[in-house]
């Protein structure tokens, strides 16, 4: 397959050239390996960046083993594997300055924490959990501390899809069952397999000289350094949000999903979970943020949607882009990823700068994901 990227980069070093980005990479694969790489701006070719939220996606694969070998079940409780997640409380709202809680109507589920309706919320898109934390100082899972977990449920489990802290909870999960910290687990059984060599939980200091840092966009559009940032060390490994490396790497990650699981994962375990485990939930028209400087709304697109093991799914064919049952997810520094395994292509773009959502990068994504489907089709009707 030929795949000429001029107009991807092109797309990339003008979103640089006009100040929409500070730094910005992009890594498109097949089944077979790259096609295409490009970084431009501060990124350069080995730049390392904070994965965030795009480190789910990885965490949920750790799970999916277990799951392949029998050692956990998907409709299991959490707390049948972790007892300390029975002490989580509903919070039901506030009685004046006080957190009004109560026992939970049902329990929670493996499932449930893959799929984000295990009741776990996130304090930036939450006002609850925004309210509750400012009321008790309880810190939250951006803390790096520990005690983020005793943090209440925002809904009974099952009922609603809320986006959250479900994936720490997962994490903590696999390292029961296997013995060994998360990161460790990872790197042995996800990123050596896949040569992703530069991916961590704890960089080192010649990797954090690779890290590209966190720029904010002002009101006026322009960028200036950001504030927030990860904190420099943690007490887990955060399965949720605590990952860091390359683009490459990540592509990488994207190659063995298109590619049957490529040896971490059977082939019936990738199909099953790129397939809508909803049900009945519906996903939310809009994430209404509590925290402005983190993250804009975010809205829906108007298209059918739903929610596999691990991945937002589109579930329609997006004409001149991706294909109905498309894996996605991203990072809240404003990093994307795509699987489309019906087209046999899976696509990164990454950057870091907040708020997440922010619209000069949506666009740049928009353009560069028609750009990958037009030379998509270019490369096949070439052949």
């Amino acid at each position: 397959m030929t795949f000429d990227g001029s107009a991807i980069k092109a797309l990339l070093d003008n979103a640089v050239a006009k100040g929409a980005v500070h730094g910005i990479a992009a890594v498109v694969v097949n089944r077979s390996g790259p096609l295409f790489h490009h970084a431009a701006g501060e990124a350069g070719q080995h730049t390392m960046f904070r994965n965030a939220s795009m480190t789910k996606a990885a965490a949920t694969t750790a799970a999916l083993q277990f799951v392949e070998k029998g050692l956990l079940s998907l409709d299991a409780t959490v707390e049948s594997i972790l007892p300390e997640f029975n002490q989580l409380q509903v919070l039901d709202g506030f009685d004046g300055d006080t957190p009004r809680l109560r026992a939970p109507a049902s329990q929670a589920t493996v499932r449930q924490l893959m799929t984000h309706s295990a009741g776990l919320g996130y304090f930036f898109y939450n006002e609850k959990l925004m309210r509750y934390h400012e009321l008790t100082g309880e810190p939250t899972p951006l803390t790096g501390l520990k005690r983020s977990f005793s943090i209440p449920l925002v809904n009974d489990p099952g009922t609603a899809w809320e986006y959250g802290s479900n994936t720490d909870w997962l994490g903590l999960i696999v390292e029961k069952l296997s013995g060994q910290s998360f990161g460790s687990y990872l790197k042995q059984h996800v990123y050596e397999p896949l040569g992703m060599h530069d991916s961590t939980f704890a960089p080192s200091a010649e990797q954090r000289d690779r890290l590209l840092r966190v720029m904010q966009r002002e009101a006026d559009g322009t960028l200036t350094p950001s504030k927030i940032d990860l904190p420099p060390t943690s007490e887990w490994d955060a399965a949720g949000h605590g990952s860091y490396g390359t683009v490459q790497d990540y592509g990488r990650f994207l190659q063995a999903w298109l590619n049957d699981g490529a040896g971490i994962l059977q082939p019936a375990t990738v199909q099953m979970a790129l397939q809508n485990h909803l049900g009945q939930i519906k996903l939310p028209e809009m994430a209404k943020s509590t925290m402005p400087g983190l993250s804009n709304d975010v809205r829906a697109s108007p298209v059918l949607q739903g929610w596999g093991l691990g991945f937002h799914l589109t579930l329609a064919d997006l004409p001149g882009m991706r294909s109905n049952g498309t894996g996605d997810w991203c990072g809240i520094f404003n990093s994307y990823y795509w699987i489309d395994r019906s087209k046999g292509i899976g696509a990164v773009l990454m950057t870091q700068l907040l708020p997440f959502f922010d619209m000069p990068v949506i666009e740049t994504l928009i353009g560069f994901e028609m750009a990958v489907y037009q030379q998509v089709g270019t490369a096949v009707s070439a052949a």
